[in-house]
């Protein structure tokens, strides 16, 4: 007597960049958002975390599709472009520096996790989030380590996440022109630590990164302490969607300047 298997729903190796969401949407599962963030390791400027719904079928495809740090700046505006035309729905969250200085660079990234996914203009059925786990969502949820490489939704919003913060961190050359922003986009090189040191930090900086700290004059090991400490105080303020510093465009509009005074929002749908 033969034992009938349950399904499976684990996609195959070779399954391809869709691999994951066809084998969710075999599931019972149709619309899977990916989650994505990008300069979680830069020393300067926002935090930008986006979310994006593709179509459950060919036509929401993406040729040239893959993780943003791996195509070129020039790949990337134009797969950004497709991603926003064709996405289901698509967000992005943009948070300062001051936020990550106050509350803590992971919870801010959590937190920004969930509200690019509550921001989305079409509840997905499954979230897919980039290597860590995202609490607090009412919907199921993985975690996939290097997600932006093996799922297609993760890899647009990593393309999203990344064209969103390059254009503000040109724009932050503009107002900060010594520092180099729109080269480096505010990551620790050998050009930007030379103007940092030359310079000092500016207002765009995160003086909770230990090569901050210790040029703006503080114990490189005290400034993580207080960024802890301040998450008592601000804990509130993220598990509320960090409202006080919040500014929200929806629509599928491309603005993102206001980002910089604050929390900016973005939202798309097709």
């Amino acid at each position: 007597m033969s034992v009938r298997r349950p399904p499976r729903f684990t996609p195959r190796r070779d399954a391809g960049l869709y691999g994951f969401e066809r084998a969710l949407g075999h599931g019972g599962f149709g619309l899977v958002a990916g989650v994505d963030e990008a300069g979680r390791g830069a020393c300067a400027g926002p935090l930008v975390v986006a979310a994006v719904i593709l179509r459950p079928d060919r036509r929401g495809e993406i040729e040239g599709l893959a993780d943003s740090k791996l195509l070129s700046p020039q790949r990337r505006e134009e797969i950004y472009a497709q991603v926003v035309a064709k996405a289901v729905a698509w967000s992005a969250v943009v948070i300062p520096c001051h936020e990550i200085d106050r509350i803590g660079l992971h919870r801010c990234n959590i937190a920004g996790m969930r509200r690019a996914v509550t921001r989305l203009t079409t509840r997905p059925a499954y979230v897919l989030s980039d290597g860590f786990p995202v609490p607090g969502l009412d919907v199921p949820a993985l975690a996939v380590i290097k997600g932006d490489q093996v799922a297609a939704c993760v890899a647009a919003a990593s393309v999203v996440a990344k064209v969103t913060r390059d254009r503000l961190m040109v724009e932050l050359h503009d107002r900060f022109p010594a520092y180099g922003f729109n080269v480096h986009k505010g990551y620790v090189t050998r050009g930007h630590s030379a103007t940092l040191a030359m310079h000092g930090p500016c207002p765009e900086h995160r003086f909770s990164f230990v090569n901050v700290a210790r040029l703006n004059g503080a114990p490189a090991d005290v400034a993580p302490a207080d960024v802890e400490r301040a998450w008592d105080a601000g804990q509130r303020a993220v598990e509320g969607g960090m409202q006080e510093n919040e500014s929200e465009a929806v629509g599928g509009t491309d603005e993102y300047g206001a980002a910089l005074e604050g929390v900016t929002e973005q939202a798309g749908v097709v």
